[in-house]
């Protein structure tokens, strides 16, 4: 896999901060996951920012917030091959523990979890 910058990708917002990413995300996705800082994605980028990290889904598009130093962050979607497996993959995984269909928000204390940055290396 390539940079995130050489994927097709729509910018949603740019030069914004964590909060506002999150509130994005919640409120334009149809599935909604949280993840902790350093999750990867696409098998080769990890989410960095404060908890807690929503990352959605609207069709096949994942739509994720995208840190790049000095720039600031972003929210991103792909539509691709791989935004589908990875939709797929925060299914599976997170699906069960921490996703919120909208209607089902977890609440702040359900959303973060406690993780050193030891813990995040060991993955």
């Amino acid at each position: 896999m390539s940079c995130i910058e050489q994927m097709k990708y729509t910018i949603h917002l740019q030069r914004t901060s964590f909060k506002d990413a999150r509130e994005y995300i919640e409120k334009n996705s149809d599935e909604v996951y949280y993840v902790s800082p350093g999750y990867k994605i696409f098998k080769d980028y990890y989410i960095i920012g404060i908890p807690p990290i929503a990352v959605g889904a609207k069709g096949n598009a994942f739509i994720f917030p995208y840190t790049k130093p000095c720039y600031g962050s972003f929210v991103l979607s792909i539509d691709n091959e791989d935004s589908i497996k990875e939709i797929d993959r925060l299914r599976e995984t997170k699906g069960k523990e921490t996703s919120s269909l909208k209607k089902d928000k977890p609440s702040e204390s359900s959303k973060v979890t406690t993780t050193s940055y030891k813990d995040l290396w060991k993955k």
